[in-house]
């Protein structure tokens, strides 16, 4: 079944995102969403055809969502999506599916990736804010992606309880 356009996706469509360390450069975007088109265009759970959709954002995050009202998606309808992206993964030498990193917005609105003990350490030191904007990569629906539950400050986020700020001291 061929891909449906990502917003046409009903808001309790689930959701996956997989994140790039970094900015893709144009070959590599191109290469991401056709396999990806391939992918969904043959996604199967138990011999049911799973309605999908996928977006490429900011240059490095590619969403997936799929409309479960019709097919709900199995373990192994999962499980080949991820072993699609591994492949993907081994062509391109650019990891999509590392769940260590954290992603967030600097000072210029630049998107940042670190590996969660530097991201933790730079919130202990004062380089994060409550404010800081960060992604919260496992927003489960395509509902809480257009609610805003994908690019949220840091205090509204699960981070705020996983790296805790800097408080300044008050002298008093």
């Amino acid at each position: 079944m061929p891909a449906v356009p990502f917003d046409r996706l009903p808001d309790d469509a689930r959701l996956w995102v997989f994140a790039a360390a970094r900015p893709l450069d144009e070959g590599q975007q191109q290469a991401l969403l056709s396999h990806a088109d391939a992918f969904l265009a043959r996604w199967a759970a138990h011999g049911a055809p799973v309605v999908g959709g996928r977006e490429l954002r900011h240059g490095r995050f590619l969403l997936v969502g799929a409309d479960e009202r019709a097919t709900g998606v199995s373990g192994c309808s999962i499980d080949s999506l991820f072993r699609t992206l591994g492949a993907l993964e081994a062509e391109t030498g650019v990891p999509l599916r590392d769940g260590s990193l954290v992603f967030y917005r600097d000072a210029d609105g630049g998107i940042q990736a670190e590996p969660r003990p530097a991201f933790r350490q730079r919130a202990a030191a004062g380089g994060v804010t409550d404010e800081t904007i960060v992604f919260d990569n496992t927003i489960p629906t395509v509902g809480a992606l257009r609610a805003g539950g994908w690019e949220k400050p840091l205090r509204d986020s699960w981070h705020a309880r996983a790296f805790p700020v800097a408080r300044p001291v008050v002298n008093g």
